[in-house]
């Protein structure tokens, strides 16, 4: 090290080197300063010596192994050396321009299918600096068959976006870290930590490690993502009314392939060739025992459905096209969309407004709920709490807020009013009565916004064998967001 740090030695290196490895250098340098700019941070640019160093001096000896006599040491350390460029490569990679994504649930059928692979791009919306900048760049949170953390807690770094190419629309479909995947216990993550508590208490979770697992917690770029359609936009009121969506006072066009959950009555069962065609999972396909269902039977009795005709019951998510098939196809009974009878999900309803009769299918109530928006400030009155209290004490950090005799404390002083430091959105899935959104779960902060899906890499049917139809070649480079 001290020969190579001798000025003559610098000198030798700077003259021999090739024109081509200037080259490089060059290139490298150019894709390097522009990545410092984008970031806003010139101190980032000391990092230069390294790259002079790699490129052309090589004072740092990181290619020792190429002059050892050991045949298996410059084998073995060329692959380390390899993969260590690809790591490096990919984490930048990852971190900055995007990376590819699992459909597991059908929330946003037909959109966009379980199996489906989706490379989400993080530039449009501008990419998050990494808030736990050390972890493996290949998996998310969890490192498999060891099942431990795959990142380091410290250091950790304050949010912070760089410039992107416009700001999330309505309509778009995002892919978000879980608001409420802060709190994970490892052997139960669905349904989440904050339902669990409401099924079951927090006592119970905790005092029961054997059925619900350690309890752990993420920072918010390593919680699970999500991806769902946005629906409404900082600073909306929002409501739902007999499943059609208001912003404003003014009814939304609904997406073109949005589900709902329909009651099927047919003539004969329904054949495999009937469930392709309609395209149906195997999980969706959910077939009515009446005789161990008496609620539904008798909300199917209320809805006129002709229990003596057949016993051949479903319940169903339909698009509007999936229905003119199946009335097409000489074999239903009748079919009633299951919210328009006495079927409705009232459960764990955010914000714990049970009593004001908020359901999934209509939501929001007369006043609406108003979308959190940096800036905005509000009146913190009981009603607000109920409905910010989250946002206020877990995603902007006043951990210390609570509510007590008709008044909010922060910081232990009395307050009356609250000002917003993020932007906050509604997401919602296509599959409107088979989704857990943000009717359920509450709003998206914008620091856990990751990018949006550009086009489907490759999809799998799971249902399926992977050499008769398993692979489903039609979506390979598919348009994502078709409805934007």
């Amino acid at each position: 090290m001290k020969k190579r740090l001798n000025k003559e030695y610098i000198k030798k290196q700077i003259k021999q080197t090739r024109l081509t490895r200037w080259i490089r250098f060059g290139v490298v340098s150019l894709i390097f300063f522009a990545w410092v700019a984008w970031m806003g941070n010139w101190w980032l640019s000391i990092f230069i010596f390294l790259l002079f160093d790699i490129y052309i001096t090589g004072i740092i000896p990181f290619d020792w192994w190429r002059n050892s006599k050991n045949k298996l040491v410059r084998g073995v350390m060329s692959w380390v050396d390899a993969i260590v460029y690809a790591l490096i490569l990919v984490y930048f990679v990852f971190a900055f321009v995007g990376q590819n994504y699992q459909i597991p649930t059908s929330s946003l059928e037909k959109t966009l299918l379980t199996g489906d692979y989706l490379w989400v791009n993080k530039m449009v919306y501008g990419p998050r600096v990494p808030m736990t900048p050390v972890h493996f760049p290949l998996v998310h949170n969890t490192l498999p068959f060891i099942n431990t953390k795959s990142y380091l807690d410290s250091p950790s770094l304050e949010y912070r976006r760089l410039k992107g190419l416009r700001n999330v629309e309505l309509g778009d479909i995002v892919v978000f870290n879980f608001p409420a995947g802060d709190t994970v216990p490892l052997m139960v993550q669905n349904p989440d930590y904050y339902t669990l508590v409401k099924m079951v208490g927090r006592e119970q979770i905790k005092n029961n490690p054997k059925q619900f697992g350690e309890i752990v917690y993420r920072p918010v770029d390593r919680r699970e993502n999500y991806v769902k359609r946005c629906v409404g936009l900082p600073g909306q009121k929002f409501q739902i009314k007999n499943g059609v969506i208001y912003i404003d006072g003014k009814a939304q066009k609904q997406p073109e392939n949005v589900q709902f959950n329909y009651f099927v009555q047919t003539k004969s069962p329904l054949s495999n060739l009937e469930w392709d065609n309609l395209g149906i999972a195997e999980e969706d396909r959910g077939f009515i025992n009446l005789e161990k269902s008496y609620d539904i039977k008798l909300i199917l009795e209320d809805a006129k459905f002709d229990l003596n005709q057949s016993n051949n019951f479903y319940m169903l998510p339909l698009t509007n096209e999936m229905i003119q098939k199946l009335n097409e196809s000489g074999n239903v009974v009748k079919i009633a969309k299951a919210n328009d009878t006495q079927y409705a999900r009232e459960e764990y309803i955010f914000p714990d407004v049970a009593s004001e009769g908020w359901t999934s299918y209509n939501y929001g109530g007369e006043k609406g709920l108003i979308i959190p928006k940096k800036g905005m400030t509000i009146d913190l009155t009981e009603d607000n709490w109920n409905r910010y209290n989250r946002c206020i004490r877990n995603y902007e950090h006043n951990y210390d807020a609570y509510f007590k005799d008709g008044k909010v404390y922060i910081g232990g002083k009395p307050t009356d009013k609250y000002t917003f430091k993020m932007d906050y959105y509604f997401m919602m899935g296509d599959n409107r009565d088979n989704s857990l959104d943000s009717r359920f779960w509450g709003f998206v902060p914008e620091d856990h916004i990751v990018g949006t899906p550009m086009f489907v890499l490759i999809s799998f049917d799971k249902d399926k064998n992977l050499f008769n139809g398993g692979i489903r070649w039609n979506r390979i480079f598919k348009d994502a967001n078709p409805d934007k």
